[in-house]
């Protein structure tokens, strides 16, 4: 089996976190073969090319809202395209970490749906912000890829689901899932006004909606119920029917009525019984031949 048939089998038998960091990858590494292929011939593709910083492209988030008229798809596409490698490395890292710590209280579909959801979320409060907020309202048009919102809304709302959860980290030991979360929430809110501004705030907007996530759980409202209905619906709609197997019917003779006979045990013992209650009626005397020797055999 060569190394494409290993890749689909795991891919086939992996879950959604691995198929996440097959579509993440897949979606990084194949373009970006692609456009340095059509680099040497010198053709460009600027509308595709989300990884360049001051092109308008179709599959990033753009902060002006008026590009999402154009593009609504890029609330989402823009959470599987990463700018670079190292970029692509730490996420997909990440997404293992509070993927498989998710996936102790919650379910595939469930990790599904928080990551679609938590992007637009996030999206959308990218867009916000840089339409509201006076650090950032005059920076121009910038735009943002990368799945980091959605990943922090993974670990956040499996923090807020079990705080006291303890995981053992390298060099560091064993500390609480609270823990790690205050970390990652207190950076964003530090770098927040440093440097990429609309990335920190969109993973703070990944964390906030991670805590709503298990909140309105907790009170009986799953978000990712939608989510799940329309992945089974489309899994059900592009999967083969099943043909009803031809089935041959045999119509079996009447049977005969067999007589079970009664084991020989039974029989020997009711004999037994007979006799001793003709004994225990008019005495040993009273039996006869037959009945002397049967019992006479029987005793031995």
């Amino acid at each position: 089996m060569g190394i494409i048939d290993d890749l689909k089998m795991e891919y086939r038998i992996g879950g959604i976190v691995q198929k996440l960091i097959y579509w993440n990858v897949g979606l990084f590494a194949i373009p970006m073969v692609v456009f340095s292929i059509l680099a040497l011939f010198g053709v460009q593709v600027p509308f595709l090319r989300w990884d360049m910083p001051f092109t308008i492209d179709w599959l990033s988030l753009s902060s002006d809202p008026v590009n999402l008229l154009w593009k609504p798809w890029s609330l989402i596409t823009y959470a599987f395209l990463h700018a670079g490698f190292m970029h692509i490395l730490f996420n997909m890292l990440m997404l293992v970490f509070a993927g498989r710590l998710f996936l102790t209280f919650f379910t595939q579909k469930q990790l599904f749906g928080v990551y679609l959801l938590s992007a637009i979320f996030a999206g959308l409060v990218y867009i916000l912000s840089y339409n509201t907020l006076p650090m950032l309202a005059g920076s121009g048009v910038s735009k943002m890829v990368g799945a980091s919102a959605a990943i922090m809304a993974i670990l956040i709302s499996t923090a807020v689901y079990s705080p006291q959860y303890e995981v053992r980290l390298l060099l560091i030991g064993t500390v609480k899932l609270w823990h790690i979360a205050v970390v990652f929430v207190l950076l964003d809110l530090i770098y927040a006004s440093v440097e990429n501004s609309g990335g920190h705030l969109a993973h703070l907007a990944g964390s906030l909606f991670g805590v709503l996530y298990v909140k309105m759980l907790q009170n009986g409202t799953d978000l990712t119920k939608g989510v799940s209905a329309a992945l089974d619906f489309f899994t059900n709609l592009f999967k083969p029917g099943k043909k009803t197997p031809f089935r041959e019917v045999h119509r079996n003779p009447t049977p005969t009525q067999r007589v079970t006979a009664k084991p020989q045990k039974d029989i020997t013992q009711k004999q037994i019984d007979d006799i001793l209650d003709k004994i225990s009626k008019s005495g040993y005397d009273s039996l006869t031949k037959e009945e002397k020797e049967f019992l006479f055999k029987v005793g031995k």
